[in-house]
């Protein structure tokens, strides 16, 4: 079973919206983590049906070891993002994982990407879904 690790931060609303969008493509074909970088954000994410959660730092940095995919927004990747909750050490953690990370181009940070036009988020979590996550699936069954 693949297992996806959900990152969120603040309230937890991306991190819960994904999760449930997961939930309604894979069922219960995949194991789902979700990992807050405070609690709130992991409760919110378990609420959305996530099959174990933890939160803060070590919790992050050690879980992500053992993923297949992370999927979260691209602040994850920024230190002191996400009003400071994304530490050094997780951005990091994130940045050279393994797993195949797949990121939102959504930032309340000082950074643009250049070339990404703002589409509203449930287009993005559809685009996660369809056009990232079920292709790396396909790729990984032949």
């Amino acid at each position: 079973m693949k297992r996806i690790c959900v990152i969120d931060g603040q309230g937890g609303g991306i991190g819960s919206a994904i999760i449930r969008k997961l939930k309604e493509s894979f069922e219960e074909t995949i194991e789902i983590i979700a990992l807050g970088t405070n609690a709130i954000a992991t409760a919110q994410m378990l609420k959305a049906r996530a099959n174990r959660g933890a939160s803060g730092e070590n919790a992050i940095v050690q879980t992500i070891k053992g993923v297949d995919v992370i999927i979260g927004p691209i602040g994850i990747i920024l230190a002191h993002a996400m009003m400071g909750e994304v530490t050094p050490n997780i951005a990091t953690a994130v940045s050279s994982s393994s797993a195949k990370k797949i990121l939102i181009p959504l930032s309340q940070e000082n950074v643009e990407i250049v070339g990404v036009t703002p589409v509203p988020l449930p287009h993005l979590i559809d685009a996660v879904i369809q056009e990232h996550l079920k292709k790396f699936y396909q790729k990984e069954e032949k």
